[in-house]
């Protein structure tokens, strides 16, 4: 058997390691951002009916357009948008990484404001694009001209920003993405990409970059149903954009790329849309929650407009981790110096995680 190193990897894969939290069966797992409240049984029950039927003619390929699923999605956005303005594909990640595809590549350059999302640089890598990170400002803020400055300087061919924030949660203004469109449009003509993972979860849902598409063709919005509509395992992520945008991604997906499984799936939880989002009240509730317990306890959340909390003060984060995970609690070790990050769970699972940090700290 061969070992990674015997292969001939390419030069800028040596010595790295693949994304991934730790995966572990554990009473309180707060560590992915996920919805941890489970789908209702009556949508269950009707995906389950869609996915039976779909089988029946599994022996031909999906409609490799998804129209019907493109036209779900523009209507559940309800801005003015049609299926020409929407894309799709397995999971927000391979709708980035088709932009990376479409837009990125050798001798050319993708920006963002780090701490952020790790798979940028990631993706950004895997596709050959040189990537960029430039920091945030204090509190890991974010302002028009922070953003401006550095697109003029770095001159990129896209420029990514994350709303609100991964691993942060900070929110991000519709004045930071014009002056992000504006500034690449005077150095490079390239794209904005703006990541509303978690957009669901925002304070105010009425700031969306979607309501700055009119007129912007280079403006790209990634979304995804696996944070607020609780469909992480499905893998769902979608996009809206301008028609020329979604057909340059088309120029790049692998052909039949959604499968009629995922199609059906993805109609269901739609179909039930106030269902499925239901819970995203009480998760913003528990998430404000978690927010004064920490201060409660002398620690340092900072803002958020999302499903999770990252939060400092902390002399040894290593060693909190492991005390939580010793009381069956997983939360995420980002590699920001003495910081944690939690999801917001249900009820039972952040009194579960406040209390046990509570122990911890007093130990």
């Amino acid at each position: 058997m061969a070992n990674l190193e015997d292969l001939p990897l390419r030069n800028d894969l040596k010595g790295r390691k693949p994304y991934g939290a730790p995966q572990l069966h554990v009473p309180v797992a707060l560590n992915v951002n996920e919805n941890t409240h489970r789908i209702p049984e009556d949508v269950a029950v009707d995906i389950i009916a869609r996915l039976a039927k779909a089988v029946l003619d599994i022996n031909r390929y999906p409609d490799r357009e998804f129209i019907e699923l493109r036209e779900a999605l523009a209507k559940y956005l309800d801005a003015d948008l049609t299926a020409d303005n929407i894309w799709a594909a397995n999971g927000s990640n391979e709708v980035l990484q088709h932009i990376f595809q479409a837009f990125g590549g050798p001798g050319r350059k993708a920006l963002g404001f780090g701490p952020t999302y790790s798979m940028y640089a990631l993706i950004a890598q895997g596709m050959a694009t040189d990537y960029v990170d430039v920091a945030r400002l204090d509190r890991y803020e974010l302002t028009p001209e922070r953003i401006r400055v550095a697109i003029l300087e770095q001159k990129p061919n896209i420029v990514l920003l994350c709303s609100p924030n991964n691993p942060t949660g900070t929110p991000l203004s519709l004045s930071c993405i014009e002056a992000a469109y504006e500034a690449v449009s005077e150095v490079t003509g390239g794209i904005v990409v703006v990541d509303e993972a978690y957009a669901e979860f925002a304070g105010d849902t009425e700031i969306s970059a979607i309501s700055l598409l009119p007129g912007r063709e280079r403006l790209l919005i990634s979304r995804t149903m696996s944070k607020a509509f609780a469909f992480a395992g499905a893998r769902v992520g979608y996009l809206a954009a301008d028609p020329a945008a979604i057909d340059a991604l088309r120029l790049v997906r692998l052909p039949y790329h959604l499968s009629a499984f995922t199609q059906a799936a993805a109609l269901g939880a739609l179909a039930h849309s106030a269902t499925m989002l239901a819970t995203v009240d009480d998760i913003r509730y528990q998430r404000d929650r978690i927010v004064v317990g920490l201060k409660e306890l002398g620690l340092d959340p900072f803002r958020s407009d999302s499903n999770f909390v990252l939060f400092g003060g902390l002399q040894d984060p290593d060693a909190v981790w492991q005390a939580l995970l010793d009381k069956g609690v997983l939360v995420r070790n980002v590699g920001i110096p003495g910081t944690l990050r939690v999801s917001a769970g249900t009820e039972a699972e952040t009194t579960a995680f406040l209390q046990a940090l509570r122990e911890v700290l007093a130990n």
